[in-house]
């Protein structure tokens, strides 16, 4: 037991530490993708949706696209950091476009199970919506303002 919990702390332990600043939005994302795919499925029944294999790999492919967004994000901040080392311009920050990326994907996911919740019959405290959807508002703004 001890040599598995050493393997599974080692191989985290790299991932988190190559990760660096991305580390704690992929792990929020990690938990979001697994609560809103479950609050889905127990939504549905309220929904008077069926639950079928077909929707259920629709669902999960969603969620790799989602991984994928946050990979191109990984990519064009890879790229800045090249481009700028190639003309001499030093950038002190890794994964910056990756992180808005998988913060607005969190925003969403957020947004899905709330409202999924909602969907099953809780009653949701009246602040907690708008206060995601607020925060997914400035995480678009702000990057909106950085690309003009």
């Amino acid at each position: 037991m001890n040599k598995i919990k050493t393997v599974f702390i080692t191989i985290f332990s790299a991932i988190f530490s190559w990760l660096g600043i991305l580390a704690i939005p992929v792990l929020l994302m990690i938990g979001v993708n697994i609560i809103d795919y479950i609050t889905g499925i127990a939504a549905s029944k309220y929904r008077d949706e069926k639950i079928n294999s077909y929707k259920g790999i629709r669902g999960i492919i969603k969620k790799v696209c989602m991984w994928l967004l946050v990979c191109v994000g990984a990519i064009v901040d890879q790229l800045l950091l090249y481009a700028s080392a190639t003309a001499g311009i030093t950038i002190g920050f890794n994964f910056v476009v990756a992180s808005v990326v998988a913060i607005w994907i969190i925003c969403n996911e957020i947004i899905s199970i709330l409202e999924n919740i909602s969907d099953i019959g809780v009653e949701l405290p009246p602040f907690l919506l708008p206060l995601v959807k607020n925060i997914k508002k400035q995480t678009e703004s702000k990057m909106e303002r950085e690309d003009e």
